[in-house]
């Protein structure tokens, strides 16, 4: 009886390998041979909305400094809207947190967004690797480490990182040197926790995308590391093109609804954004970045345009 049951066994694991290997199914299974390959995907994009809490900057206090206004809402009320606007997650970008970040309060917004239907999507940090050694440095690597335990205890899989800017006085190698030894660094402790980093293309030495490929590629190779896609970050000839290089790395997708060309913004052509990410075969979230006035008023006209595109 043990018998046939074991052989029952094998020939189900077996009919299910070559079914999924039949369908094209596991190549969906990211298979990271070396940091700078981008994520096997499966040929169907697959995206789902989100929207950051940076969107209510002006809405929100700020931890960590001088308090300017009242603030008018709580990450608590920012769920809320995102559940109101129908989305499926929401990202609780870091800068809105208090400065003492409690285990009780993480897991007060986890229940939360739980209650409503939503994922908690990621979440963001303000970092500069290209610091030298020394306390400064210490700090950088230990907010990331912190970031890694908070998105980890709210069940967020993916923290949008950035590089930094090079230091007065030094040169671009020397600061992407110190980028990837951090980034690396820090791949360590998030494989443990099982959070994903994701390289934002967010100015300093991440301006164009040969620079952000140029940290890509020197990072070693860990199935916790990716890019995050902001649409509205690379001011350059032809940013649409070049938001074309990075797309296939995302494993987090930013978007913003004005795009920057060599000394202008314009408006964004979403549809054109949202093809991009397609073409690459992305699946994960995007998550909206609203940076213009009256969040309230002109983000559910956003989200509406986005949902449409997705659905195309």
């Amino acid at each position: 009886m043990t018998e046939m049951f074991a052989n029952t066994e094998s020939s189900r694991r077996g009919f299910l390998q070559s079914a999924l290997l039949g369908a094209g199914a596991l190549g969906g299974l990211t298979n990271v041979a070396s940091a700078a390959d981008a994520p096997q995907r499966n040929g169907k994009s697959h995206m789902k909305l989100s929207l950051a809490a940076y969107s209510f900057r002006e809405h929100l206090s700020r931890s960590g400094g001088p308090a300017k206004r009242e603030p008018k809402m709580t990450l608590f009320d920012f769920i809320d809207i995102c559940a109101g606007l129908d989305l499926d997650g929401t990202e609780l970008t870091s800068y809105y947190f208090p400065k003492e970040v409690t285990h009780e309060y993480l897991m007060e917004l986890k229940a939360a967004s739980f209650r409503l239907g939503l994922d908690i999507s990621g979440t963001a940090i303000g970092n500069n690797f290209c610091v030298p050694d020394g306390p400064d440095r210490d700090a950088q690597l230990k907010l990331c480490r912190d970031w890694i335990d908070h998105a980890a205890a709210m069940g967020a899989p993916v923290i949008r990182i950035f590089a930094g800017r090079v230091a007065n006085g030094e040169t671009e190698e020397i600061a992407l040197d110190r980028c990837v030894a951090g980034i690396n660094e820090s791949l360590d402790y998030a494989a443990q926790k099982g959070v994903f980093l994701a390289l934002e293309n967010h100015g300093g030495i991440t301006s164009t995308p040969e620079q952000w490929l140029a940290i890509v590629k020197r990072v070693k190779p860990s199935p916790w590391f990716g890019g995050n896609f902001d649409s509205g970050n690379f001011h350059t000839e032809d940013p649409y093109g070049d938001l074309a290089k990075i797309a296939p790395y995302a494993v987090n997708a930013q978007i913003k609804v004005k795009i920057g060309q060599r000394g202008s913004h314009q408006p964004a052509d979403l549809e054109r954004i949202v093809k991009i990410l397609k073409d690459a075969e992305y699946r994960g979230y995007v998550v909206l970045e609203y940076e213009e006035k009256d969040p309230l008023k002109g983000i559910p006209d956003v989200i509406k345009r986005l949902r449409a595109a997705i659905r195309a």
